[in-house]
């Protein structure tokens, strides 16, 4: 089962007065205090950045050419290939950002080539080719006489199959963002934002954005040829950048901006007179207008990605974004749909499947999450890996074996890796991974190369084929493998809520002023808003309906939120899940705020959940357990004495547990003392020797008792030493080894010490005592900052609050 989630809130920093003021002047409706805490805590700190930030006109783009001489030598051997009238390939990718890269090609250049006789376009069957070039779709291109590929979201590492390209004639031009080669490739040119230094406000383009700006400089070189103004391919740059998921700052963030608002302004125009009717069309069917980013990420986004999941085949999706046809757009947006629809259903079938799965984990053993099963359809796996890793706090791969014998993964975008031809197809399972919480899952991946067939991707996401005889030995691999690597690092599903607000704050007027941050994306998400101490009424689920009115397998549960701050209710939405699974009574949530378009609303979206006891975030009002922890307390020998955060009725814990015993049998007491009082956990974090030096004064002490003839008693040797009495055991056995004789009297202890060279298993006895040392100092950690909510968790499933003792 997956663990409770740990909420965290971003750091608070009041913002100055004068620039509450300077964000104000955006928000004449409300205060301007909330947009101007999230603006100030990402970054947004002098009057020229927050005016660039908000006005896209106030921003001054890069020009494609500070791609330098790559991109005068793509441009180069463009003009020449207009000049000779050759016959280009785009060679896309079967994603969001790669279709709408191909595109934006296909529009872009084909102002100067003739479209379907000089140019043509080739997208990859995600269910029966990886991504990138391959060798038999560079003989089909070869056949139909190009000369050029021009890639776009692809192709930065296919060395091999470039070189092949070259032999049969054909020059290549790569635009991509993916992960660079050790060389250069043998190409004419490579557009690629990982050459640029990390600051460059180039670098997060995703492949429709380098798409866009090697178009953009043809336009600029051969001025006065294209018939169509350049800014209308700027609504397609939106849908691949916002789809890709990369960070909206500097060109990214303006790209997008600009993009949104001609994506809205297309859709407020008649159906007939659209410029991109498939676009208008899809966002019909999912019940948006466009003018949100949300429209993209939560509606186009999955849509043109489901298609190549469903059907491996996303070719048309090409058509269906560029067509000026409004028929032919139509049918191709109601195919599209019914591949996200029976996405949708795909996918909650193999989540149902993947948590009875989890059921059979031992999460606290595990720090890589690896499932299989021979049924699973490829094209949801990354999908379901996300939504586990969010889920886990832990890196999920999930595996297939489903349509034996061919080869994908999910995301070969990176550098890849190739073992000798399997022997048996039948045996090669294939999947997709997705990563949490910063842990480089391509890192992870690429260290067991030696396991696998081929893996490609980037440290988020990662796809891989291996076979099926090396997925335990791959398991077990990895796993050590990041163990090692986090060392005493927990691995926990968190949530960052941005700012605290109530059911009274919620609406147009906190609306408007949250619209400031978008287009929001990595490195500038949708704002998080906890809300607590509040209830849920009138909840109800239901499955969704297609476009067609048939229901779909996906669950939504809709409600309203209450608070004691307004006598009003409030709507929201909690998708894939049913009404039974909202708290009953009080409850603290995680929401971000939206408007939807259908049914003309401001409604909530929810994002996590649970009872007000058990949040992390309410660590000061449990009604058993006061966390005190790691505070700064004077001493408490004496009612003077007392700390007056300290309530004088609860009993007070100063030493750190090393196990949930101990702290249960605090907690038994507590319940056991008249009506039940409170536990006050009041233990610092733990200052740890090394293992190593602890032997050494735990022997020096003993030496000393023997040279002295002094008796000690246990706790004296527990305080000097800092152990537990569990520990001093495994230490009196080491010391015995060394020659050491230790008596028991009353309540002392003797140490004598008679040196011998026949002391035996000395190594294994010492071993045994760092290893019991670095155990505890383990726990110890853990118990410094195991969530309050934990505890709560514990004891409440433990029967330990209540009645029972």
């Amino acid at each position: 089962m997956p663990e409770q989630q740990q909420w965290t809130i971003a750091a608070t920093e009041q913002p100055p007065e004068w620039f509450i003021q300077a964000v104000k002047q955006h928000t004449p409706a409300s205060s301007g205090i909330y947009a101007a805490q999230l603006l100030w805590q990402r970054g947004i700190k002098d009057h020229q950045q927050l005016t660039a930030f908000i006005n896209h006109k106030a921003y001054q783009p890069a020009s494609p050419f500070e791609f330098g001489q790559e991109m005068h030598l793509a441009i180069a051997r463009l003009q020449q290939a207009y000049n000779a009238r050759e016959k280009i390939a785009i060679w896309g990718d079967f994603d969001a950002d790669g279709i709408t890269a191909t595109s934006v090609l296909w529009d872009g250049l084909g102002q100067f080539f003739k479209q379907n006789t000089q140019l043509i376009y080739y997208i990859p069957n995600r269910l029966k080719e990886s991504h990138g070039l391959n060798n038999q779709g560079i003989d089909n291109l070869a056949r139909q006489g190009c000369k050029l590929i021009v890639t776009c979201d692809t192709g930065s590492t296919n060395i091999e199959e470039i070189i092949y390209a070259k032999q049969l004639g054909i020059d290549v031009i790569v635009t991509d963002h993916h992960t660079l080669p050790a060389e250069r490739p043998p190409v004419v040119a490579i557009i690629n934002p990982r050459y640029l230094s990390r600051k460059h406000r180039l670098f997060n383009l995703s492949g429709v954005a380098v798409a866009y700006k090697l178009v953009e400089a043809i336009y600029q070189t051969l001025p006065n040829v294209a018939k169509y103004p350049l800014e209308d391919l700027l609504d397609l740059v939106a849908v691949g950048l916002i789809a890709d998921l990369v960070q909206l700052s500097g060109d990214c963030r303006y790209l997008a901006q600009l993009g949104i608002q001609r994506l809205q302004a297309d859709f407020q125009q008649p159906a007939a007179a659209r410029r991109r009717p498939g676009v208008g069309r899809l966002l019909e069917l999912c019940q948006k207008s466009g003018d949100r980013p949300t429209d993209i990420s939560f509606g186009l986004g999955p849509r043109i990605n489901a298609v190549s999941r469903i059907q491996g085949d996303a070719s048309f999706c090409v058509e269906l974004l560029t067509s000026r046809d409004a028929k032919r757009c139509n049918e191709l947006a109601e195919v599209t749909e019914l591949a996200n629809t029976r996405r949708k259903s795909l996918q909650k079938d193999v989540q149902a499947q993947v948590a009875q799965k989890l059921t059979q984990l031992d999460l606290s053993t595990t720090s890589v999450i690896v499932l299989e099963d021979a049924q699973w359809p490829a094209g949801v796996l990354g999908l379901v890996a996300g939504q586990v890793a969010q889920e886990t706090g832990r890196p999920t791969i999930l595996l297939s074996t489903e349509g034996l014998g061919t080869e994908d993964w999910e995301l070969g975008t990176g550098e890849e890796f190739s073992q000798s031809p399997i022997p048996n197809h039948q045996s090669l399972a294939r999947g997709s991974a997705r990563s949490v919480n910063s842990v480089d899952l391509y890192q992870l991946v690429k260290d067991q190369a030696h396991l696998l067939h081929r893996f490609g991707g980037h440290p988020f996401a990662a796809g891989l084929s291996l076979l099926v005889e090396n997925i335990p030995l791959f398991t077990a691999a990895i796993n050590q493998q990041l163990r090692q690597s986090i060392g005493s690092t927990t691995l926990t599903p968190t949530v960052q809520a941005d700012l605290t607000v109530t059911v009274a704050d919620l609406g147009k007027e906190l609306f408007l002023e949250l619209k400031l941050l978008e287009p929001c994306g990595m490195g500038n998400p949708v704002p998080k808003l906890l809300i607590q101490n509040c209830w849920f009424e009138n909840a109800w689920h239901r499955n969704q309906q297609d476009w067609q009115g048939k229901k779909v397998q996906y669950i939504k549960t809709e409600f309203d939120i209450r608070d004691d701050s307004s006598r009003s209710a409030f709507p929201g939405i909690w998708w894939g899940h049913y009404k039974d699974e909202l708290p009953i009574g009080r409850c603290d949530c995680i929401a971000e705020l939206d408007y939807n378009t259908f049914k003309k609303r401001y409604e909530i979206r929810l994002i996590a959940v649970r009872s007000s006891v058990n949040s992390a975030l309410n660590t000061r009002n449990s009604p058993l357990i006061l966390d005190l922890r790691n505070q700064e307390h004077s001493a408490l020998s004496t009612q003077d004495g007392l700390n007056p955060s300290y309530p004088l009725t609860a009993l007070i814990i100063e030493d750190c547990p090393t196990n949930w015993d101990d702290l249960r049998a605090w907690l038994r007491r507590c319940l056991t003392i008249s009506g039940s009082q409170q536990l006050a956990i009041a233990w610092s974090k733990p200052n740890h020797q090394p293992p190593n030096q602890i032997w050494l004064t735990l022997v020096g002490i003993a030496k000393y008792l023997s040279r002295t003839n002094q008796p000690v008693t246990r706790v004296q040797l527990l305080e000097k030493i800092g152990i537990s009495d569990q520990t001093l055991l495994v230490g009196i056995k080491a010391l015995k080894s060394l020659g050491f004789t230790v008596k028991r009297q009353d309540r002392y202890l003797q140490i004598t010490w008679h040196p011998s060279d026949s002391a035996e298993n000395i190594d294994a006895a010492v071993a045994r005592f760092l290893a019991a040392v670095r155990e505890e100092q383990f726990q110890r950690q853990y118990f410094a900052e195991v969530p309050l909510s934990t505890i709560v968790a514990i004891a409440s499933s433990d029967n330990y609050v209540g009645t029972n003792f």
